[in-house]
């Protein structure tokens, strides 16, 4: 094996294709594994490598910086950068990049597969089927909730939240949204919206903002009191953007109706009372987790670290 071939670090073993890639263009500080990388051997990879690629899982902070002498680029392997010190960065000189654009579809596609999941009590009756214990159709069985023609409440209008309002068109639901960004306003269909009166108005709410000090605990307990007992909570951006404790106690009080979420506030830990609530429907952060997703999410991370090893710009730096 050449040794003129850079020295990466990645923390996490990525899917075939990227590992492959892998190989024949860099070495290895170690080979990577499924699970979450000890922190001395974390701070290794970080001190001997060029580059790295990281997850959100993974905390990239000032002590992890100030000893990683021979490191250029910090390639996150996610659309977010919130793990990731951005002010240590940049007085470091270490380049940071993210993966926008390539899972907003993948995203998008969860959102909704969670919404109909909950609206619909899918794993309820999956499980109701698998247990032997179903005795036949009866016209009181699992009801759930209408989705089309709905109105569905969307707190941020970035890529996700403007894919998820594309495929509830084909449902024919008002949009009532909430964000930094302005897309255009589809009369009666796509309307602006203060978030208190978002919450009041819609029978769905979905999340799709970034995880920083404004939204962290985003909905709480009182933004959870002005949603109607019908409602039910969608989110599959940050965990921390829910007041987890609140949530629990706001759907075993009948506050909302039920809840379908992906991300959660200390992963992989989850609130103690939301499995034992059947009207929430929980998955294990999966938002980006198609096969070709995953895999052009790791070749993004790999233009950049090429980009920034040959001296040029990378094309998605954030930092």
């Amino acid at each position: 094996m050449s040794t003129s071939r850079p020295l990466l670090y990645v923390s996490r073993l990525l899917p075939h294709p990227v590992m492959a890639l892998i190989h024949d263009r860099f070495r290895l500080v170690q080979e990577p594994t499924e699970t979450s990388p000890t922190p001395a051997v974390f701070r290794d990879g970080f001190s001997r490598a060029e580059a790295a690629i990281c997850t959100l899982m993974d905390t990239v902070d000032d002590e992890l910086l100030s000893s990683a002498s021979h490191l250029k680029i910090v390639a996150n392997y996610a659309v977010g950068y919130n793990n990731i010190d951005l002010d240590a960065a940049r007085r470091h000189h270490i380049v940071v990049s993210n993966t926008p654009d390539v899972l907003t579809d993948a995203t998008a596609d969860l959102t909704w597969a969670l919404l109909l999941a909950t609206a619909r009590r899918v794993v309820e009756g999956d499980a109701l089927v698998r247990s032997n214990r179903w005795t036949g159709w009866t016209p009181t069985q699992h009801l759930g909730k209408e989705v089309s023609g709905k109105t569905l409440g969307i707190i941020g209008m970035g890529r996700i939240g403007r894919a998820v309002a594309q495929r509830a068109e084909g449902f024919r639901m008002a949009i009532r949204y909430q964000s930094h960004h302005s897309p255009p306003a589809v009369p009666g269909v796509w309307e602006p919206r203060a978030l208190d009166r978002l919450l009041q108005e819609s029978d769905f709410v979905t999340l799709h903002v970034p995880l920083n000090s404004k939204t962290r605990h985003l909905i709480g307990t009182r933004e959870l009191s002005l949603m109607r007992p019908t409602a039910i909570l969608i989110n599959t951006s940050r965990g921390p953007v829910i007041d987890e404790a609140a949530l629990a106690h706001a759907l075993q009080s009948g506050t909302i109706a039920g809840a379908g979420l992906d991300v959660y506030e200390e992963e992989p830990t989850v609130h103690p009372l939301l499995p034992s609530l059947k009207q929430v429907v929980l998955l294990p952060h999966l938002g980006s987790a198609t096969m070709q997703t995953r895999v052009q999410m790791g070749l993004i991370c790999l233009d950049n670290i090429q980009a920034v090893l040959e001296g040029r710009p990378a094309p998605n730096r954030v930092t």
